[in-house]
């Protein structure tokens, strides 16, 4: 019983990364209609960021600050300036994302070198939690807490207020949301930003236990599609179910039978896109 609860508590603890990483991944692609090769370079550029701002300060409150807006502004500019150019063609942007996400990649070997690490523990959040004889990291449990919190504020956002009724508009008919004047390129972009702004976000949420290379977005990747995949592209609920599932099996996955990890990922994805191609809430 005590091995189930802590592999659980491991497998949410997976998921709320995931779902930080794959949630602003699902919102480029309801908007755009774009498969973004470069978002794990966003995890990743969000780890490095972090890394220097703390260590040249201490504060890892800052660093998480200047990694987010840092990283959202790449993000923004990237959309508007480069991307921007090929809309409605899928495939140039996707080579064009994987171009971006291989120029992170050297850009990050170049200035911080191939050496990997660790952020430091923010206060208070080193150490573990006890329950009985249930014993479990305490930056763990802060981490699916916030993921937790981030999902609530997404759907708040997305459900309640006007920016969300636009943003749904767009994705819905992006045409006739352009002809009620709202700025669908603007939109785009600021979309795109804030995707890139939650997977730094998440990687400085990751950064003390998963540490940040060069690679790790390429790492990450994979988990992140089979997610939005899993839940559907466009669709913030099928992040957050897709994240859940994805966390579960992979972490139980690989502390059962390590040696199938990869079959124990991906055949689930396979089997879910044999019955419904669109993903579990994806539209149709």
């Amino acid at each position: 019983m005590i091995y189930l609860v802590t592999q659980t508590l491991n497998g949410l603890f997976s998921a709320a990364l995931l779902f930080l990483i794959a949630s602003g991944l699902t919102l480029a692609f309801g908007v755009m209609r774009i498969v973004n090769i470069a978002h794990g370079s966003f995890y990743m550029l969000g780890v490095y960021i972090a890394y220097t701002v703390i260590r040249r300060t201490g504060s890892v409150l800052l660093g998480t600050a200047v990694a987010v807006v840092v990283v959202a502004a790449v993000g923004f500019v990237m959309q508007r300036v480069f991307l921007r150019r090929f809309a409605a063609q899928p495939l140039a942007q996707m080579m064009m994302t994987m171009g971006f996400a291989l120029l992170f990649r050297d850009a990050a070997l170049m200035i911080w070198g191939g050496d990997p690490f660790t952020l430091a523990y923010p206060a208070g959040l080193q150490g573990s939690i006890e329950a009985g004889e249930i014993v479990f990291p305490r930056y763990r449990l802060f981490v699916i807490a916030v993921a937790a919190l981030v999902g609530i504020a997404l759907w708040i956002l997305n459900e309640k207020t006007l920016i969300g009724a636009r943003l749904r508009a767009t994705v819905d008919d992006p045409e006739m949301a352009a002809a009620t004047g709202i700025n669908v390129a603007l939109l785009s972009g600021c979309v795109f930003a804030a995707g890139a702004a939650l997977a730094a976000f998440g990687g400085v949420m990751g950064g003390p236990i998963l540490g940040g290379y060069a690679g790790i977005d390429f790492d990450l990747l994979p988990l992140a599609f089979v997610v939005v995949i899993i839940g559907g592209m466009g669709s913030l609920k099928g992040a957050l179910v897709g994240s859940i599932a994805v966390g579960m099996i992979d972490n139980f996955g690989k502390a059962l039978v390590p040696e199938l990890s990869y079959f124990t990922l991906f055949a689930p994805m396979v089997i879910v896109l044999a019955i419904r191609p669109t993903g579990l809430y994806g539209r149709t």
